[in-house]
């Protein structure tokens, strides 16, 4: 670069846009998309130790894709070459093969390949890129706002990790432009800015999750309204007005945001809820959809789901699409409204005002995210899950469930009043009725759950295999206690996951399995287990492997804070947490602090007070009379001993200590019974003399030296090398913060 390019280049800088001049320079300075790269993620962890595999990032407009690439290009060792798919052909993908093939060969350095508006490609262009990526030639790091399971290459698909962003949030959006004013470089630091509360508000809704739409706006009035005497620019909410006038409404005719929504659309007509098919119907709209595409859905779906059960149903559909034909838009959206609602009712309704309703939350409302459920499950089930929970109507008593429709802000949201006239009377007690199902169905939590996955990753069958090996290595009741913990949890593969106890990995190898793009911290009491499982560990890709590290239950705080000193963790897991130290608030405080707001909390405890009493595994008649009724005596002293912290404590009892750290706590007992082998090993663990906390130890308090000498020859006897039935009490928590 000679004296002039690096003159434009700076200039160039200067003049940019506020948002490509707030643009964040490191993981630091990014702000939102903490499931995909905050702290403990697969991501964040992989940008910080340079180990990166091929990418595909995918998410609406202004969600910080290409931001992470630059990042990416300033963190790494890798040279790092960006390409524009809308500019970019198949030479530009040639010479940029060639540069990294020059560099691997003289010097061992890898490229990183960024294609901005990666499925701009065509299928020439996408092929060309294959071979490169597969041999390890470059890592592929792709941009797109639709869907790559359906606009990219298959194989470059099923070879990239892919991380779906998602739209940030208000309080990501406050800090956007709290970082934008306060910035004196890059930003408006430097310049005296007033911003009122009720521009900023503005600003943020209207920005609808998009950051570089809401720094436009605020350069736009910042740049356009004159300082005052005291040098001061004011932006009041008339000039946020004129700066940001219109919410823009993510709608692609041919890409995801169409075929989720007219998914959301039928399936809320046939699940015969006005108030969410009006609500979809005003999404289509507003969006520009065709109303003819949508009168062409209706008639199908007057045949296909309402059929014989209203032979009308045909009839008034045609007929408003008729009356659309003639009177054309806007006045043609009053026979649109009402054939939605005459299928969605059943009977024919004329309260096509109701539209209006739904349109105005549409204009208003921060644009909401079609619930999981609802969306189109044909192109990405597997990658991103969209449509798994749906409850098929057909499947329930007369063809109804108390099932959410609307998205989650707006659930409980009423378009649609049904008048008292002709029909509508008698549907009226009707909808009510089911509206009052869907909100008890939403209260009582019973509702169908709208979790999605935002990350896909390619199989890895070598590791799979490994990992079923290690989970199929439990007995049957252990992998029914770790399959039901793990229901429980329902954790996302980008999820953070805590171990509490380790010990033998049983959960630890399932959460690995579980939460491919997250991480796993596992927690061990013993050396010998910390040395066991972190040998296990090294069959695993490095990025993969779990942490996992030393500590007792009271040492946990103080061992995060050293090994994940900014995680918050999504999920808590545990067996056997409590088995050898009382639960208390001291201990469980500091881990519930460290749980994401949302969070879940499993645990499955052996509770000690109920274990199995070893008089009852001998006869009645193997002992004297005398010494077995003082023997039984001395047992259950030992489990009803209330100054024993470690046996006094019961199912009530930690429930209680969760609930007042905050979480909401459901749990259960129930009574297992298994085959124990009495082996001469275990009878030395149960009579050691020296240990103050053996079986024997505990006993002495109550029991003579001769009465326990007696006592270990008869248990001896009888049961040493025998298999017996060990009863014991199962304990299964789940909490949520």
């Amino acid at each position: 670069m000679d004296l002039f390019d690096h003159h434009r280049a700076a200039q160039i800088d200067a003049e940019a846009p506020l948002a490509a001049r707030m643009r964040p320079r490191t993981l630091d300075e990014f702000i939102g998309q903490d499931a995909v790269v905050g702290p403990g993620r697969l991501l964040r962890r992989a940008i910080q130790a340079d180990q990166l595999s091929s990418l595909i990032f995918h998410g609406p407009p202004g969600t910080g894709k290409t931001t992470l690439a630059q990042i990416i290009a300033n963190t790494t060792s890798a040279q790092f070459i960006a390409l524009n798919a809308v500019l970019a052909g198949v030479k530009d993908i040639r010479e940029a093969i060639a540069q990294a093939q020059s560099l691997r060969g003289q010097f061992g350095r890898r490229t990183i390949l960024f294609v901005d508006e990666v499925h701009r490609f065509n299928k020439s262009q996408q092929d060309a890129l294959l071979p490169w990526v597969e041999n390890g030639t470059v890592i592929l790091i792709g941009a797109t706002t639709e869907n790559p399971f359906f606009e990219v290459n298959k194989a470059l698909v099923s070879r990239s990790r892919v991380f779906q962003l998602k739209s940030l949030e208000k309080g990501d959006l406050y800090r956007v432009v709290e970082q934008a004013i306060a910035e004196p470089g890059r930003g408006y630091g430097k310049r005296s800015v007033a911003l009122d509360e009720a521009a900023l508000d503005h600003l943020v809704n209207v920005a609808n999750g998009d950051a570089r739409a809401l720094l436009n706006a605020l350069e736009l009035a910042i740049e356009t309204t004159d300082s005052t005497p005291q040098g001061t620019i004011h932006i009041t909410l008339a000039v946020a007005e004129e700066s940001i006038q219109q919410r823009a409404v993510l709608y692609d005719k041919e890409g995801d945001a169409h075929f989720d929504t007219i998914s959301a659309f039928i399936k809320s007509v046939r699940g015969s809820d006005p108030d969410a098919a009006l609500y979809w119907l005003a999404r289509m709209v507003y969006a520009g959809e065709n109303p003819r595409y949508l009168f062409r859905r209706l008639v199908i779906l007057a045949s296909e789901d309402v059929g014989l059960a209203d032979p009308h149903a045909v009839t008034v559909v045609n007929s408003c699409a008729a009356a659309f034909d003639r009177v054309g838009m806007p006045e043609g959206r009053y026979p649109l409204a009402q054939a939605t609602l005459y299928l969605a009712t059943a009977p024919k309704s004329n309260s096509a005002m109701a539209f209006f309703d739904a349109l105005s939350a549409v204009e208003k409302e921060q644009q909401r995210d079609v619930p999981n459920p609802l969306r189109d499950p044909n192109r990405d089930k597997e990658g991103f899950g969209h449509g798994q929970g749906y409850l098929y109507p057909h499947s329930y008593r007369e063809h109804w469930v108390e099932q959410q429709y609307l998205p989650s802000g707006l659930q409980g949201q009423v378009f649609y009043q049904p008048s008292e006239q002709g029909y509508e009377q008698s549907i009226r007690a009707q909808v009510v009725r089911r509206r009052e199902a869907q909100l008890a169905a939403m209260v009582e939590g019973t509702s169908t759950p709208s979790s999605e996955a935002l990350t896909y990753s390619p199989a890895d069958p070598a590791r799979d295999r490994w990992l079923q090996r290690t989970l199929s290595q439990t007995g049957e009741r252990l992998g029914q206690v770790r399959d039901r913990l793990f229901v429980a949890l329902a954790p996302q593969r980008h999820h953070t996951v805590l171990d509490l106890n380790a010990r033998s990995g049983l959960l630890t190898w399932e959460a690995v399995r579980q939460v491919p793009e997250g991480g796993v911290y596992a927690r061990v009491d013993a050396e010998q287990d910390l040395a066991a499982l972190t040998e296990q560990a090294t069959r695993l890709p490095e990025l993969q492997r779990p942490v996992i590290f030393q500590a007792t239950l009271a040492e946990l705080p103080t061992a995060l804070a050293s090994v994940a000193p900014d995680v918050q963790f999504d999920r808590l897991v545990g067996r056997h947490v409590f088995s050898t130290i009382a639960p208390t608030a001291a201990l469980i405080q500091p881990l519930i602090e460290r749980l994401v707001p949302n969070g879940r909390l499993a645990l499955s405890e052996t509770l000690p007070r109920e274990s199995q009493r070893l008089w009852a595994l001998l006869p009645a008649d193997t002992a004297e009379k005398s010494l077995g009724d003082h023997w039984r005596q001395a047992e259950e002293a030992i489990y009803c001993d209330p100054q024993n912290p470690r046996f006094s404590w019961d199912g009530e009892t930690l429930a209680a200590l969760i609930e007042a750290a905050g979480l909401t706590v459901q749990w259960s007992q129930t009574v297992a019974e298994a085959d124990l082998w009495i082996s001469p090993a275990l009878c030395d663990r149960w009579f050691d003399a020296v240990n103050p906390a053996s079986y024997r130890s505990r006993l002495a308090p109550a029991l003579s030296d001769a009465e326990l000498v007696t006592l270990e020859r008869q248990l001896r006897r009888v049961l040493q090398n025998q298999t017996v039935p060990w009863r014991s009490t199962q304990l299964f928590l789940t909490a949520t913060r």
